[in-house]
Parts: C-alpha cells; structure tokens; sequence
C-alpha cells in the first residue's frame, strides 16, 4: 500500500474515532450519564485518536456538535485524498503500460 493511501486511510480512521465518540457524549448526555473516561487510542500511519467523553455541564453539546462537523468535513478531506491517490496510480499503470 502506497504511502498516499495508507495516511488517508488513517485520517479516515481517526475521523470515524471522533465522530463516534462525539455522538457517545451526545447520547451520553441525553441520559445523564457522567462517566469520566480517557482512552488512547492508536492508528493505522501517522495519526493518533484520543478519546474523551465530556462533562455535562456548559457548552459541552455544542462542542461535540463540532466534533462531528470536523471529523465529517476531516473524513471527507482524506476520502478526497485517497480518491485521488488511486486516480493516479491508474493513470501511472496505464502509462506503462
């Protein structure tokens, strides 16, 4: 697997992390449920996921509300890059061949 394609896989996978966890602590607060958890976790290429659940008090559904449009507007952004990526090695094989 190429480079290109290896670290946009790992943002997509980190995007995926993010949004998971933001609409958890959605869910979470809808139910009142205050659990403290920090979780780390690594991966695939360059990236790093750090997974927190937030508190339920002040702005913390509107942050998460951001969360999910930064790891959607994230997701796409590597999506692009990965498309784009496998558009060239096409181009690169149909060359040599």
């Amino acid at each position: 697997m190429n480079t290109l394609t290896s670290i946009s896989l790992s943002g997509m996978n980190a995007a995926q992390s993010r949004l998971q966890t933001s609409a958890s602590n959605i869910v979470s607060k809808s139910m009142q449920n205050d659990i403290g958890t920090s979780v780390t976790t690594p991966a695939s290429g360059d990236v790093l996921t750090s997974i927190t659940q937030a508190s339920n008090s002040g702005t913390g559904l509107e942050n998460d509300m951001i969360q999910q449009l930064m790891a959607k507007n994230s997701f796409l952004a590597n999506l692009s890059v990965f498309k784009t990526s496998n558009d060239m090695l096409g181009t690169l094989l149909d060359i040599s061949a």
